[in-house]
């Protein structure tokens, strides 16, 4: 089972040694993300599991919230046993920091 948190407190769920991963395509994540993410599509995720430590807390991010939902599924399902989901993704982020809602992020704040 995963938690959910709200996106626009992301930084209260990235502890000491968590893995931050955006399951979006490397399309949209070139778009902007937040920072420390590392892009893990989600098509890509079951058969990338090797590359993160079930030990470790893994925070979950996408566009609005449904990738990040189902990797979180795919991880708990692999053992993973810390999983957080971002609520609202990119959109919620961009909202919240008035930037819209095309699914861009962090380094958009900065153009």
């Amino acid at each position: 089972m995963h938690t959910d948190h709200a996106v626009t407190d992301y930084e209260a769920v990235i502890v000491d040694g968590a893995q931050f991963i955006d399951v979006r395509e490397p399309d949209e994540v070139a778009s902007g993300t937040l920072p420390g993410t590392t892009n893990i599509p989600l098509g890509e995720l079951a058969d990338r599991t090797a590359e993160l430590d079930p030990q470790r807390r893994v925070v979950v991010l996408c566009k609005s919230g449904g990738r990040s939902t189902q990797a979180c599924q795919i991880l708990t399902g692999a053992g993973f046993g810390d999983v957080v989901n971002l609520d609202g993704g990119m959109m919620a982020w961009n909202k919240a920091n008035k930037k819209g809602d095309s699914g861009g992020g962090f380094r958009s704040l900065f153009k």
